[in-house]
């Protein structure tokens, strides 16, 4: 009876081995336990699990699976942008499948090593692997499944920043007629085109395709989909600096996502609770077939089922309470987080009016003393050209400094307002560098004898001739610098230096050091002497003059470059001043543009000009300074009478004030334009913050004069239409 027990015992634990032998060595359970790790991020041990499935499959002999997850493997490479690992896994799945019949699974891996070719810029051997994908797509009958491969080349065209081709490839997608099984697919689409749309700074196509992809995720009923395309308008609403709107749609993303989480928590509970009854049911089954059979049951057996029994009860209550409980949490912890964003965004939108008030009242208080200060300046003009007596001209000449220096001063208010505004846009043109500082040198010479300094430059002749960026605002600042470098130092010594700091293959960038030996800024205020109307003390304001805006401005067009001023000074020795910038190479060759040529006398005499202005100051000073040069000058004081003379009578040129009673200069302009394309308008304008150059000649005006009037500008601009 003994030995009859024992061999019972030994057979039941082989039994056992076998079974628990073939249920932990097999593919189903490596995939089981690679992709529960997958699930938690831990990639290391989904690889370690990955590898011992391939390891089964070579030894059980099974090339199907194997093929399989040597891409499976692959493609957690590829997740991990492990490319040249991901590269060998996809090409050896391809050699294994070449020797089965073609399947889904071959197509993914031609297609993922061209994607992971695209991630690595190697455009033109991932083309080939797309297209191998795409025959084998056609040869199978799934052209209908094409439109997943081409989505997932857009995104990895996307991941290697190449957003052109990821555009262009987006839009194939969208251009196939509407079918239930892409419907997803184009609506991902949509919302990645938007995404790409808004970081070229499209803001009208952006818009279009998240509207598109919304009304697709409205169709398929996806509301994670809604979800993630909701967020993406908000935050392109938050970009664009409309934070009401943006907010708007940020809600209404929270509101999604609690109902999302809502749904997931009841179907996890009603899964749960289906499984438990599954289970009883099954424990059930097994104990009338037990019945059945086995006429007597061990006591220790039934004893085990019901502990286990109770034990699933007692773990699935406990998980059903804790995930009641953390769903309550969540739910107040998002509460008090729109609650505290909603704080924020009212407190940003207060701190935006009212930065947008001062500036609008700085903007509008400068805009205004544009006009009498034009009258000042001009008048000056005339008294000087008008050979004023010798105990005259000392106060001519001192009337003429205080209206240069305020006009200074007011523009310098009004490019600081601009830049706070975000009006000002960065241009990026092909420059030499090395001509910009020597032409600055060349300025600011007579400055330099004037204080007795040494002006010196220094420039590395390593730095690339032809540098792509914005030329204007890099003068502004340079030439900001050395001025305040050159008015603060006596008998001393000015140096401009220019550096290669780093370069690669398209980028360039460079160093620049302004040093003087002046009279240095106390440590005291080396942090506020880049805040507005700030000098290092009022002795130093009244003995070297200044607004205080210089280094404002410099400091706010450096960082608008995208790069950081720093400062070290001492009293008595002078100051340095250093920043970065990034440009970009510009490998051709510069056009040759020729100076404009100084406009003559000849060039303007005799030519009839119509003058329409309502200021009877300003229309006295402009008729005088055009009378000076022989030109006829009629004046009108308003628009409509504008129009209406010149359907009559033609003149050389129009000179249209914008500010005009009635219809305004643009207007006037319009209209003009529809019976009048060749005679050139002129516009005079005292530049505020809401206008610019380019919304005066989008109007049909030729050119732009500035109040106050600069003489010499004045002429030249009026000649260069007489040539």
């Amino acid at each position: 009876m003994k030995y009859h027990l024992l061999i019972l015992v030994c057979f039941f634990n082989s039994f056992l081995y076998s079974q628990s032998k073939q249920s932990t060595d097999s593919v189903s359970y490596y995939n089981k336990l690679a992709n529960s790790n997958l699930t938690k991020k831990k990639y290391n041990q989904a690889v370690f699990f990955t590898k011992k499935s391939i390891d089964f499959c070579e030894t059980a002999n099974k090339p199907e699976s194997l093929a399989n997850q040597t891409f499976k493997l692959g493609k957690i490479y590829y997740n991990q942008q492990r490319y040249e690992e991901a590269l060998k896994n996809f090409h050896k799945s391809v050699s294994l499948f070449d020797k089965l019949k073609p399947t889904c699974t071959k197509i993914l891996a031609l297609h993922y090593i061209g994607a992971t070719n695209t991630a690595k810029g190697n455009y033109e051997i991932a083309n080939i692997y797309y297209k191998k994908a795409d025959n084998l797509l056609k040869q199978l009958k799934l052209v209908d499944h094409a439109e997943v491969l081409d989505y997932q080349k857009a995104m990895a065209l996307k991941a290697s920043k190449n957003l052109p081709m990821a555009a262009e490839t987006f839009k194939k997608i969208i251009q196939k007629p509407d079918n239930p099984k892409i419907l997803k697919t184009k609506t991902d689409s949509y919302y990645q085109l938007g995404l790409i749309e808004t970081q070229l700074k499209r803001n009208d196509s952006a818009l279009v395709y998240f509207d598109n992809a919304l009304d697709y995720s409205k169709k398929s009923n996806n509301l994670i989909q809604k979800s993630k395309i909701i967020l993406g308008i908000s935050q392109y609403y938050k970009k664009n600096r409309n934070f009401d709107l943006a907010y708007s749609y940020l809600d209404e993303h929270y509101q999604i996502e609690n109902y999302i989480v809502k749904l997931k928590n009841a179907k996890l509970d009603l899964n749960e609770f289906e499984k438990f009854k599954k289970n009883q049911s099954l424990n059930n089954t097994l104990k009338r077939e037990s019945d059945e059979k086995i006429q007597l049951k061990t006591y220790r057996y039934s004893k085990l089922v019901s502990i286990l029994a109770i034990a699933l009860i007692s773990i699935l209550s406990l998980l059903s309470l804790a995930l009641y409980k953390n769903n309550i949490i969540r739910n107040q912890n998002n509460l008090l987080l729109r609650e505290k964003n909603k704080e924020l965004i009212l407190a940003k939108n207060k701190a935006e009016k009212a930065s947008k008030a001062r500036s609008e009242f700085l903007s509008t208080v400068s805009h205004e003393l544009r006009t009498p200060l034009n009258a000042i300046n001009g008048i000056t003009h005339l008294l000087l050209e008008d050979n004023p007596k010798k105990n005259q001209l000392k106060y001519l000449e001192s009337l003429k400094f205080s209206g240069n220096y305020l006009t200074t001063f007011i523009n310098e208010i009004l490019e600081i307002n601009k830049i706070d505004s975000t009006k000002v846009e960065v241009d990026h043109i092909s420059f030499n560098l090395k001509e910009l500082l020597f032409n600055i040198q060349s300025s600011l010479k007579e400055l330099a004898a004037a204080n007795k300094n040494y002006f010196n430059l220094e420039i590395d002749e390593s730095i690339p001739d032809n540098l792509i960026g914005d030329p204007t605002k890099l003068s502004q600042i340079i030439l900001n610098l050395i001025n305040n470098a050159l008015k603060f130092t006596q008998n001393g010594h000015v140096n401009v230096i220019a550096k290669l700091y780093a370069s690669e293959e398209e980028n360039a960038t460079i160093y620049f050091e302004i040093v003087d030996t002046g009279i240095g800024i106390p440590e005291d205020k080396l942090q506020t002497v880049f805040e507005s109307f700030s000098q290092g003390s009022i002795e130093v304001n009244r003995k070297y003059g200044g607004t205080g805006l210089g280094l404002t401005i410099v400091k706010k067009l450096i960082e608008l470059l995208g790069g950081e001023i720093k400062l070290k000074s001492e009293v008595g020795k002078g100051s340095t001043f250093t920043f970065k910038l990034n440009f970009k190479i510009n490998r051709e060759p510069l056009e040759i543009i020729e100076e404009a040529k100084p406009y003559s006398d000849k060039q303007l005499k005799h030519k009839s000009i119509l003058l329409i202005e309502d200021n009877k100051i300003n229309q006295m000073i402009t008729r005088k300074m055009l009378e000076n040069k022989a030109i006829l000058c009629d004046i009108i004081d308003n628009g409509e009478e504008a129009v209406e003379i010149l359907k009559v009578k033609r003149f050389d040129m129009i000179l249209m004030d914008v500010h005009l009673p009635g219809i305004n200069g643009t207007t006037a302009t319009k209209l003009i334009r529809e019976f009048d394309k060749s005679t050139p308008i002129i516009a005079l304008t005292a530049i505020s913050l809401d206008e610019n150059r380019d919304m005066l000649l989008s109007f049909g005006m030729n050119d732009v004069i500035t109040k106050p009037f600069v003489p010499d500008e004045f002429y030249s601009i009026i000649a260069k239409f007489f040539d």
